[in-house]
């Protein structure tokens, strides 16, 4: 058949059998596209990074190509186990699996899968299969990682010993900024009522956690933020660190005082200790002798 078709076309007037060969290598290129469109059709994709945060809750949501009709729909937890978490099969939607979310699930027309209230130990891999009415799959991975609630955290003021070289009303305070038991978490300062520090002196250390600062008397009134944050949360807190500063200045004057108070209170009970011992004969019984002693030499002066 093949070979008559070919003594056909070159039987045929030039013209036609220009036209022929051009019709077959057009069926022939869109066939070979469709191949290609089919071979190019992607059958998972990975690496799909959602954030939750613990007591709230979080939607896996299902993508997939466009034009794909799904039948079927399967959610499971691949890690630290895996687990059969939800299903859909025409409509009819099955989450009463026992699994660690049993009672957390929920899933939406859209295929989406949503867990509530979150925990900790939630964090993992989540895989969705959808099927589609031709028998052809296609595969999508989530990894979910849960954050705990940021704290609001404890900020500590820190005054400098003053030094010779440094002004008499100058204050150096450091600020030191914690939190609790909470990972993947970023420190940061900023100075109320301002966008930077200004000129003023300052430095970071420990990755942020530690603020110096270089106060004046004019500083009075002035306040810094601590600021903690982690992917979903945040928490900060305020602290005026000129008020350590006049508190210390306190406790310095103080010791002057100490200074006076202490060698004035020594000699007068020195003096006080000298004097008791001077007028320690004449004391008690031995008064009486004292007296005796001048009734006598009163009695017999000399001649």
């Amino acid at each position: 058949m093949f070979w008559i078709l070919v003594v056909k076309l070159v039987c045929l007037p030039l013209w036609r059998r220009m036209a022929v060969w051009f019709l077959w290598s057009l069926l022939l290129w869109a066939g070979g596209t469709m191949e290609a469109q089919k071979a190019a059709f992607p059958v998972a994709v990975t690496g799909a990074q959602v954030q939750g945060q613990v007591g709230g809750s979080v939607l896996l949501v299902a993508e997939c190509h466009p034009g794909f009709q799904v039948r079927e729909a399967v959610w499971r937890s691949l890690w630290p186990s895996e687990e059969l978490l939800a299903t859909s099969f025409r409509g009819s939607l099955e989450i009463l699996y026992h699994s660690r979310f049993l009672g957390r699930t929920q899933m939406h027309s859209n295929l989406s899968l949503e867990l509530r209230p979150l925990k900790s130990g939630d964090s993992g891999n989540f895989s969705v299969l959808l099927v589609d009415t031709g028998g052809r799959t296609w595969t999508q991975i989530l990894h979910l990682k849960v954050y705990d609630a940021v704290p609001r955290p404890v900020v500590q003021v820190f005054i400098a010993v003053s030094g010779d070289a440094q002004s008499p009303k100058t204050c150096q305070a450091f600020l030191s900024c914690w939190v609790p038991n909470i990972s993947d978490i970023t420190y940061s300062w900023q100075q109320e009522g301002t966008v930077d520090f200004g000129t003023k002196l300052h430095g970071l250390f420990m990755d942020g956690q530690v603020l110096m600062v270089s106060l004046g008397p004019e500083d009075k009134g002035m306040a810094y933020s601590c600021i903690v944050s982690n992917p979903v949360s945040w928490n900060s807190t305020v602290v005026n660190p000129w008020e350590s500063c006049n508190h210390e200045a306190g406790k310095s004057s103080y010791k002057d005082v100490l200074l006076v108070v202490v060698p004035v209170s020594l000699l007068l009970i020195l003096v006080g200790l000298l004097s008791a011992w001077h007028w320690g004969p004449c004391s008690g019984k031995k008064k009486d002798a004292c007296a005796n002693g001048v009734a006598l030499e009163t009695e017999n002066p000399l001649v």
